[in-house]
């Protein structure tokens, strides 16, 4: 029997993650709701196999620690991260056995974001439900605008320096664009850009769970 932890939630509903990879044969998969301080100690009590680390929490209690993840993967547990503070925590211990997945785990450990401001967002903490948009994601769709003649280089700097500046709870692209300079034509195709664009914090936490479930079905 192979014992996964992931700690997801946010970034990825539980039932959204239990279509890729849920418990079956010889697989036990138990959900828990983002990660703080603490909550590694009681996992290891469970004796898993594998943990998985997608979401966090940032400012509403305190982080899950560096050395309680080190504390686990050298008990020999494999330790994953991706998408929001596992990608953080991956960026500052692949070197030392956590191994991290995805865009925004490349983002931190390529030094492009160094600040948990970026994955940083508000949430109700009885649903899970994201209330704000965080940086990483806003960083990716308008530089996918610029790629795709919707937005200037330059307007781009200004969305982000608007979306830096904002407290992380009161982040989206409502605000976002109310308080930039751009002209209503440029509004109206770049709100229809967002609205096609990918979540990608949510989409390094599906590359998560198939890597997972790759590494388990090896």
């Amino acid at each position: 029997m192979v014992k996964i932890i992931i700690y997801a939630g946010l970034s990825i509903p539980f039932d959204e993650a239990k279509e890729i990879l849920d418990s079956e044969g010889d697989i036990e998969v138990i959900y828990k709701r983002p990660i703080q301080r603490g909550d590694l100690g009681q996992a290891l009590k469970e004796h898993p196999d594998i943990i998985a680390i997608i979401d966090g929490v940032f400012h509403q209690n305190s982080a899950v620690g560096h050395k309680e993840i080190l504390n686990v993967i050298k008990s020999g547990i494999k330790v994953f991260g991706a998408s929001s503070m596992g990608a953080l925590r991956a960026s500052e211990l692949d070197s030392l056995g956590m191994t991290g997945i995805g865009y925004v785990y490349n983002q931190y450990a390529s030094g492009e974001v160094d600040s948990d401001d970026d994955v940083a967002v508000m949430l109700d903490s009885e649903s899970l439900e994201a209330l704000s948009e965080p940086l990483i994601n806003m960083k990716y769709v308008f530089t996918n605008a610029v790629s795709q003649n919707i937005i200037s280089e330059d307007e781009k700097d200004e969305l982000l320096s608007i979306a830096k500046k904002t407290y992380y709870p009161q982040r989206n692209y409502a605000k976002i664009l109310s308080e930039s300079d751009l002209n209503d034509t440029t509004k109206e195709k770049l709100i229809d850009f967002i609205r096609i664009s990918p979540d990608i914090k949510k989409e390094d936490a599906k590359e998560l769970l198939l890597h997972v479930k790759a590494v388990v079905e090896q």
